[in-house]
């Protein structure tokens, strides 16, 4: 049975536990670099053909040019399979997802100034974006919604989902109904650094991308970080991660229950509490081990704990956000007697859950702010997932000749002193009369 280790805050304890955080990054797997990169430029080589190979070999399934798109019958069928329950629970988050990234919108813009300036900001969103949805035990249907939704609230005129298929060449029920929902315009049943080669390249059926995004096995992550360039990406995603900032007001049980939500997803997630209470510390780490006891995944949960579960006690709650803007979590909750205030100085985290009852699930499934966060520290640069991340900002820029002359000058002193006579040129040859 595991046992969440219980430390004091100190220096070298939060540099020991960041050290073995930021080690799970993808960055860290070279050796499994030098695969993937064969898997890349087999595709790019041999196009459809080295997918099918592919898949014949990582998920047991034979596609074909004809097989490998999903059909609307199996959409139809998709549907079938599920609980009509699900389907409408699907439905109400994917309002929730919408009506959230709906206020994310930006508008172009333009200024006009003096002597005809015109400055502007024209705001146009991808052509063709690509969604890898994973398959096999890590079927997320959540997921889905959170990568087609900003896409599409953000006007991307084609969006493509990839997901590999079992063995029967069958994908998941909800992730083709959850595509659907979400407003995805075509499915293909591929999976691994092989999908996300064929969306960065195209093949003869695939149409390539101008960016994927969605999370995916240590392939998937690494395939996507050596594509980064001919197409882009949200980032390279690491295993999940909960930080939880808690006094003596909280619910151990409370805390414990959110703690492990994360641990169940892999043994290389991470679940962490932060607290200036000794006594909460003991008590979270009983009801760990009493729900450890119930709960199916519990060999990926020990696994988890072991590695990367970690109490710190800490002096006080000014310590704890220090440390919390360190880890730079991928979740964070707060559980104190003021939690807004204690969020004002947060300043590195994916998501922040206030209080007792915004629990992490809340925000993986249902309230409507995008789950795909950026983990291993990276949120202290990289924001979640949004409608930005589907659209291009272009500027605009007008002078007139009298606007110009004004300052034609200047920017050919500029130029000059930067030692690029053709640029300055560029601005003397309008004013040569």
């Amino acid at each position: 049975m595991a046992r969440m280790r219980i430390m004091r805050l100190t220096k070298d304890s939060r540099r020991e536990a960041l050290e073995a955080l930021l080690g799970r990054s993808p960055s860290g797997y070279s050796e499994y670099e030098q695969t993937v990169r064969e898997i890349i430029d087999d595709v790019r080589a041999r196009g459809d053909l080295a997918v099918f190979d592919y898949e014949k070999k990582f998920d047991g399934c034979v596609l074909s040019n004809d097989t490998i798109r999903i059909t609307p019958e199996e959409i139809e069928a998709a549907y079938k399979e599920l609980d009509p329950e699900f389907v409408d629970v699907i439905r109400k988050s994917a309002a929730n997802i919408r009506a959230y990234h709906e206020k994310q919108v930006t508008q172009s813009w333009i200024t006009t100034g003096e002597d005809g300036i015109i400055l502007g900001q024209k705001i146009t969103p991808i052509e063709v974006s690509g969604c890898y949805v994973p398959g096999g035990r890590a079927v997320y249907p959540s997921s889905v919604l959170m990568n087609v939704i900003p896409a599409k609230v953000a006007g991307v005129e084609r969006i493509i989902i990839a997901t590999p298929p079992n063995s029967s060449g069958k994908a998941a029920a909800g992730t083709i109904v959850a595509a659907d929902i979400a407003g995805a315009d075509e499915m293909y049943k591929m999976g691994g650094a092989q999908a996300i080669a064929a969306m960065a390249y195209g093949t003869e059926t695939i149409p390539r991308v101008d960016k994927i995004t969605g999370p995916g096995n240590i392939f998937v992550a690494l395939a996507k970080k050596a594509c980064f360039g001919v197409t882009g990406i949200d980032s390279v995603a690491g295993p999940s991660e909960i930080l939880v900032i808690a006094d003596s007001t909280a619910n151990p049980r409370y805390v414990a229950a959110d703690l492990l939500s994360q641990a169940e997803h892999d043994p290389m997630a991470s679940a962490i509490l932060l607290t200036d209470d000794p006594d909460l510390a003991l008590a979270v780490a009983r009801e760990i081990d009493l729900f450890i006891k119930d709960l199916p995944r519990k060999e990926i949960i020990c696994q988890s704990i072991d590695n990367y579960g970690y109490i710190f006690v800490g002096d006080t709650i000014d310590d704890l956000v220090d440390a919390a803007n360190t880890i730079a979590s991928e979740h964070l909750e707060i559980m104190t007697g003021n939690p807004f205030e204690v969020m004002t100085k947060i300043k590195n985290a994916g998501a922040i859950f206030l209080g007792s009852y915004s629990s992490e699930p809340l925000g993986d499934y249902f309230a409507g702010p995008n789950h795909i966060l950026p983990t291993n520290g990276t949120a202290r640069f990289f924001s979640p997932l949004g409608v930005d991340a589907f659209v291009k900002k272009s500027s605009i820029i007008s002078y007139s000749r009298d606007a110009l002359y004004q300052v034609h000058k200047d920017i050919e002193l500029f130029a000059e002193n930067e030692g690029l006579q053709a640029h300055a040129n560029s601005i003397r040859v309008r004013f040569e009369d």
